[in-house]
């Protein structure tokens, strides 16, 4: 890490505009947000850039439902995301858009690029066509029978049922989930970039330090399998921009939506006469960072450079990745109260106690985090307010009634302030490397020496003694200046509260100040910093974050996500009697052992202990879970089903899961208390 001043460009990966920010996202936005004010607080010139993800089909099917432009439906939801990031303290220096001048003219201009060296190639390809719809089916939107094992309704790509992959073209009795109609063949031209000719660039680039090791070694997978040229276009009627020289023919989404870093930059620069080629020229001196999710790596450290080589371009100095959030140990849930919206939080808890849990857990490496509400509530009512405001506010009012509200000049306890001043070195080195658990965990062993150097000196029993203000003066005021140095290291985390404690201290927390006390200083009367999470608000936020399966489905966005859509509208099935529903007998089942499953996509085997009695049961759920996570967990089995033969084993029951499918797919669990084998009722 050099003291020299750096220029530092920040991302990060942009929130699609067809929903609300949730926790999740916000995840990644404050890691990036104390990241960037470190450097900031550090003297480096550092911009913070990011956009609403604005293109493709899903958003153009959300706004026909919805009966409005998809520009006008992108304009509302950005207006949204913004505010929820303001709130949260993310300090952006411009939040833009995808569908915007400035991305198209770089989308175009690269593309040009990548055409005129050759890099773009033209193929046809044959497509299911929704002749009611008049639109090309992307895999996603084919429903069917699978071609291999004849389960029905199953995905236009894979079965969930036998985890075979195929072409939606081999699906048996296809329809497209966006009309129902039964789709066509048709012939169209596409247009895709040649991936396998940088193979060897990306190789050294993966190896060359730029990414995190398990980053890189995922990457592997790719060049093993052998990388394919990427199909970047995509047929009328679509949301986005059209290619050049191509009428009818758009850019796929994840095609322009890297680019729209250098949008969202360049529209900052015209703004603020901000030199933008010194940040992407080829030989730029300045480092560019991707802040982003795991489950997009390969779009930004295989997709992203090699266009960015082949326009000519640099490349990213890092791309960080992180993993997903859980609540209370399982992925979030509308029904249990655990998907909870950005501005849900926002009404009922500071936005500052997230971003300080989610410091205190973050590490460098691809970790899911886990959001205990509990722990939560004690971690900050314990590190915040019972550490290090309780030392200001033990401290405060000695100074302000007995001392005219002005620090000593003599320092009580020179060896202590030495060791919280040296710390700063450290915790540099700490935010530097994104490990801000190990940070957090450092100041706070710092906070309980200062209170116990406080608690051992007990200046309201020295009080009472006349003989003793000047020591009372000075060990508070010590305690006052100690309290500034944590909040100087806390700034990044805290921006609000730092904010609040330069009021009170009458001075600016510069992270070069944790070397220096104030000495002599007038300071203003202390006032309550921050209050303790209260757990009843906690509990009303969940409450207020439940929603019915009723519910959820009337306001169901009717697709997933951009790279994995189903419909909320498909046709419901044969209509059944009572009799039929009360033979299914559904058990509590202890999964007992899981494990992926030898060429199978889609499928984990799992052994369920039905109390006594062992069952093997091969789950379309590996989107969503890693064996060893399931491990131990009760869930809930149809018992009665007849055993099935695949061409894995035999499959003899089915664990029930509910979900719109790929990550965001949940196996059931029963209530505590609930023992293997027990009915369901």
């Amino acid at each position: 890490m050099t003291s020299e001043k750096r220029k530092i460009l920040v991302t990060c990966a942009l929130p699609y505009a067809n929903g609300s920010i949730h926790l999740g996202h916000l995840l990644e936005h404050i890691q990036t947000d104390i990241w960037v004010r470190f450097q900031r607080m550090r003297g480096h010139e550092t911009y913070f850039v990011c956009a609403d993800d604005a293109h493709g089909t899903p958003i153009m099917l959300k706004a026909q439902e919805l009966g409005v432009s998809p520009e006008q439906m992108i304009a509302g939801v950005r207006e949204e995301h913004m505010a929820d990031f303001a709130d949260f303290h993310i300090s952006f220096d411009n939040y833009h858009s995808t569908h915007s001048p400035e991305n198209e003219a770089f989308s175009h201009e690269i593309y040009n690029k990548l055409h005129d060296n050759g890099y773009i190639k033209t193929r046809t390809i044959s497509q299911l066509y929704d002749p009611e719809k008049g639109m090309f089916l992307p895999d996603r939107f084919v429903k069917g029978t699978c071609p291999k094992c004849k389960s029905e309704d199953e995905n236009g790509d894979s079965c969930d049922n036998c985890g075979a992959t195929y072409s939606p073209t081999e699906v048996i009795n296809p329809r497209s989930v966006v009309s129902g109609a039964t789709p066509v063949l048709r012939d169209s031209e596409h247009y895709f970039f040649d991936l396998p000719a940088f193979e060897q660039m990306l190789k050294d680039w993966t190896r060359s330090g730029s990414l995190q090791e398990e980053m890189a070694n995922k990457l592997a997978e790719w060049f093993e399998q052998g990388l394919q040229q990427w199909d970047i276009s995509r047929d009328a009627p679509y949301f986005g921009f059209e290619i050049p020289n191509a009428p009818g023919k758009y850019f796929y989404v994840w095609l322009d939506a890297p680019i729209g870093y250098m949008g969202a930059f360049k529209n900052l620069c015209d703004r603020e006469n901000i030199d933008f080629d010194s940040y992407w020229n080829k030989n730029s001196d300045a480092e560019l960072y991707h802040f982003i999710g795991k489950d997009i790596i390969y779009f930004h450290s295989l997709f992203w450079p090699a266009m960015l080589e082949g326009a000519g371009l640099r490349k990213p100095t890092s791309v960080y990745a992180h993993g997903f959030v859980t609540v209370n140990g399982a992925k979030m849930s509308k029904s249990k109260g655990t998907f909870i919206k950005g501005r849900t939080y926002l009404e009922h808890l500071n936005p500052e106690y997230l971003r300080y849990y989610y410091a205190a857990k973050l590490t460098s490496r691809i970790d899911d985090l886990d959001l205990n509400l509990e722990d939560f509530a004690q971690r900050v009512n314990s590190d915040l307010v019972g550490k290090v405001v309780n030392i200001a506010s033990r401290c405060a009012s000695f100074i302000t009634k007995r001392f005219d509200g002005v620090l000593s000049s003599t320092v009580d306890d020179q060896a202590l302030a030495d060791e919280v001043m040296a710390a700063g070195d450290k915790l540099a080195e700490l935010y530097e490397a994104r490990d801000f658990g190990k940070a957090m965990r450092e100041i706070m062993a710092l906070a309980d020496k200062v209170n116990e150097y406080i608690a051992v000196k007990e200046p309201w029993q020295l009080i009472k003694d006349e003989s003793k203000q000047a020591d009372v003066h000075n060990i508070c005021s010590l305690g006052i200046n100690l309290f500034r140095t944590l909040m100087i290291y806390l700034k990044p985390v805290l921006p609000k509260l730092a904010e609040s404690t330069e009021a009170f201290l009458n001075d600016e927390l510069l992270w070069d100040g944790h070397k220096t006390l104030l000495s002599n200083h007038k300071i203003n009367k202390f006032k309550a910093l921050m209050q303790r999470v209260d757990m009843d608000k906690i509990n009303t936020m969940v409450e207020a974050s439940k929603e019915s399966l009723q519910e959820a489905a009337k306001t169901a966005t009717p697709v997933a996500s951009k790279t994995k859509t189903q419909l909320a509208d498909d046709p419901i099935a044969p209509e059944i009697q009572f009799d039929d529903f009360a033979k299914i007998d559904l058990r509590v089942a202890k999964i007992v052992k899981a494990e992926h499953v030898e060429k199978a996509d889609k499928l984990l085997r799992l052994e369920l202990d039905l109390g006594g009695e062992t069952r093997q049961v091969f789950a379309g759920i590996k989107s969503a879970y890693q064996p060893e996570d399931l491990e131990g967990k009760l869930t809930v089995m149809v018992a009665n089903l007849a055993p099935r033969k695949m061409r894995f084993g035999m499959s003899e029951g089915m664990v029930l899961a509910a979900g719109p499918g790929g990550k965001d797919l949940w196996i059931l669990n029963p209530e505590e208390g609930a023992q293997p084998g027990m009915r369901v009722k």
